[in-house]
């Protein structure tokens, strides 16, 4: 991309030459450099020579429409921005745009208005994802910390908080990401459930709710109610580690029933700590049992 001084270079794609020279016109007197195409065609060859900032394209067009060109772009020229303009100016295409691939999208009819403005808040918006991707790159490291009531309904909202977290340092994977989020969650309730208020596990084995009714007994009763759970999070470029710790006895993990045995498999109780060994590359608790340490580690590139 051109740097913030030069002029945004546009790639205008209409298959009317008296169109395009309006637009072009219109672009020029606004400070951009223009360059044309007259097909989705010509377009993409264009683009593989020399790729502009942003393509502003006709919706109608033969062979290959506006469609089909955002979506041509959007699979080969990936975070080069598309804005699509059309005559007929409906909700139904502008999503439709959006979905495949566009960036914005312009009514033709409202093109001294809002055509200038449309180009450059799509390219304000790349240049501060550029910029953002740069800053990624300068992260060291990042720590936080939460205190949660015996509260369940406080843990999917700051599993998804941390979630958001890696996804801005793009430390994993999307379906990484997602498996951090699931041991961080058991391990979350565990330590509300069976180290705060002290419920057995075995009880969730039972075909009745007797298990939801102590918990919510306990919630309300001493000493179980003003117990915390506390979440430490550091993040680095290498790895993440947690930290989470209640105020309950502990237990002994030497007694806990392994998990991976076929006989524990099916059982409800062992569920929790399974997905929490499966999808950490590091768990360990201390000799209390009121604390556990995920790690999971950025995989090598390569």
């Amino acid at each position: 991309m051109n740097t913030a001084t030069s002029s945004p270079r546009v790639l205008v794609v209409d298959d009317s030459p008296t169109q395009a020279l309006e637009v072009r016109q219109r672009l020029v007197r606004a400070g951009f450099s223009v360059v044309m195409a007259a097909s989705g065609e010509q377009a993409l060859g264009v683009i593989q020579e020399q790729r502009p900032d942003i393509v502003l394209t006709d919706l109608m067009m033969p062979q290959m429409d506006g469609f089909d060109l955002a979506a041509r772009i959007k699979a080969d020229f990936s975070g080069l921005p598309v804005v699509l303009m059309t005559a007929h100016g409906t909700e139904e295409i502008a999503m439709r745009a959006l979905r495949d691939g566009a960036a914005g999208y312009v009514a033709k009819r409202n093109l001294a208005r809002d055509l200038p403005r449309t180009l450059e808040n799509v390219l304000a918006l790349v240049r501060a994802s550029s910029a953002q991707q740069h800053l990624q790159e300068c992260f060291a490291e990042a720590s936080s910390c939460y205190v949660l009531a015996n509260d369940t309904s406080l843990v999917p909202p700051l599993v998804g908080r941390l979630q958001r977290q890696l996804e801005g340092k793009g430390l994993f994977h999307e379906n990484v990401l997602l498996r951090v989020s699931l041991a961080l969650r058991e391990a979350l309730v565990n330590a509300i459930e069976h180290g705060n208020l002290e419920v057995g596990s075995d009880m969730r084995e039972r075909e009745d709710d007797s298990y939801l009714q102590e918990l919510r007994r306990r919630r309300e009763t001493d000493p179980y109610r003003s117990r915390r759970v506390t979440l430490y999070a550091r993040e680095t470029r290498h790895d993440v580690t947690y930290v989470i710790r209640d105020e309950g006895p502990g237990f002994d993990i030497a007694r806990v029933p392994d998990p991976t045995d076929p006989e524990n498999l099916l059982k409800a109780s062992g569920r929790g700590l399974l997905l929490i060994r499966a999808f950490m590359d590091e768990v360990a608790h201390n000799a209390t049992g009121n604390e556990i340490t995920l790690i999971k580690r950025r995989p090598k590139a390569g």
